[in-house]
């Protein structure tokens, strides 16, 4: 169950939470924009770039410390249980790096624009991210979350749609738990590039496929583009900043070899991407949290079925909390990290039974949203779609 509870600075929130109602959505009363706004006080807004350099020199200076121990350890089989040790701290390492140029993105690393955008330029180019051609993408997110046409980024398929008949079939000749295997693998593994290369999980109204790296055709089909033509000069950016990134593991791998560079880069490349779309699962996925149809949708309804997890002191440490403040910055994204802490406080004491939190461990929590996520139903009057059961998706399709 979902729950919600007060947050004491970093730690996890208390052990006394309260469960959040999920009967129908008109049951709540829930505020504006402006009224979720106004809970979150001014000096939140200040960037301390002390706070914000440090947050990058430590970030990437254990991630350049990580790739450099990769480059000493021996190519060859009896090294595979150390790789896989490499891969997997490494990764989660220069996760950090990820979520500090995320914030660039949101303009709440730096009060200068320039030197910002030239932060989070690097940093993404240097994890193969089209940066100015996500940041348009994440901006449509955040403009549209839990909206199923305006949505973007794990926007699930409705029942009786072409996409969710797909899933329905497959759900019914798998069986629910190895589709949920299925699920998993996908999601953490090529969801992440599959969403740049073709638009996976996006919106209804962006049409299919999108690419953040070409905004013509064939990738414009929607009925309002996800990258129109004023984007085109940061898409074409972002492609430089690629393809500069591109030649240089070439010249990396003429200098060392391929095996080398796809070992110290590509291992925890896959780490990184499978964080980074772990984390944006489990935000705006869960059986309890609807999603809403351009009739029922308002911005602060949606802002608020973002859902913060127990990531732990280490985690929040390395990725700057942003499993566990995220209500916080979809409701203000221009809040810095290290003021996100205090901003979740001041919205669960104000809104006690709408700001959520989830106390499930973070792999259990993953299992049951992929086995148990796959396709939304209308339920109630107030028109929230919910995820349907997959025992019934299943019997659905039969």
């Amino acid at each position: 169950m979902i729950r919600s509870s007060s947050l004491r600075s970093r730690p996890e929130p208390s052990n006394s939470i309260r469960p959040l109602k999920t009967a129908a959505p008109q049951e709540l009363r829930y505020p504006t924009k402006a009224e979720l706004l106004a809970c979150l006080t001014p000096e939140l807004l200040k960037i301390d770039t002390t706070k914000a350099w440090g947050s990058l020199g430590l970030s990437l200076g254990l991630s350049l410390l990580a790739y450099g121990v990769g480059s000493r350890i021996p190519l060859t089989p009896i090294a595979a249980p150390l790789w896989l040790l490499y891969a997997l701290i490494t990764g989660t390492v220069a996760g950090g790096c990820w979520v500090i140029a995320h914030e660039c993105g949101h303009q709440a690393f730096h009060p200068n624009r320039r030197v910002e955008a030239t932060v989070g330029f690097v940093l993404h180019s240097l994890l193969l991210v089209p940066y100015f051609s996500w940041q348009r993408s994440h901006a449509v997110h955040h403009a549209n979350c839990n909206h199923l046409e305006g949505g973007e980024t794990h926007v699930p398929p409705r029942a009786g749609s072409a996409s969710a008949q797909g899933v329905q079939r497959l759900v019914s000749g798998a069986g629910p738990v190895a589709y949920g295997l299925f699920s998993m693998v996908t999601h953490l593994l090529l969801g992440w590039p599959l969403y740049l290369l073709i638009g996976v999980a996006g919106g209804e109204d962006h049409g299919a496929p999108t690419s953040h790296f070409w905004h013509g055709s064939p990738f414009r089909n929607g009925r309002r583009p996800l990258f129109p033509d004023s984007s085109r000069r940061g898409m074409l950016l972002s492609n430089v900043g690629l393809v500069v990134m591109l030649l240089a593991l070439g010249l990396a791998m003429v200098l060392t070899s391929p095996a080398r560079v796809l070992a110290v880069y590509g291992l925890p490349y896959l780490v990184i991407n499978a964080w980074l779309v772990g984390y944006t699962w489990l935000q705006h996925t869960d059986t309890t949290i609807p999603h809403f149809s351009t009739a029922q949708w308002t911005w602060a309804k949606g802002a608020l079925q973002t859902v913060d997890r127990p990531y732990g002191p280490l985690l929040n440490f390395l990725h700057h909390g942003i499993g566990s403040t995220h209500v916080c910055h979809h409701v203000n994204p221009r809040i810095p990290h290290y003021n996100a802490w205090r901003g979740n406080e001041l919205l669960r004491a104000r809104y006690p039974e709408l700001v959520r939190f989830d106390p499930t461990p973070i792999h259990r929590a993953l299992w049951r949203i992929a086995s148990r996520c796959a396709v939304v139903s209308q339920q109630g009057p107030a028109g929230g779609f919910y995820y349907q059961d997959p025992v019934a998706v299943a019997d659905t399709s039969a």
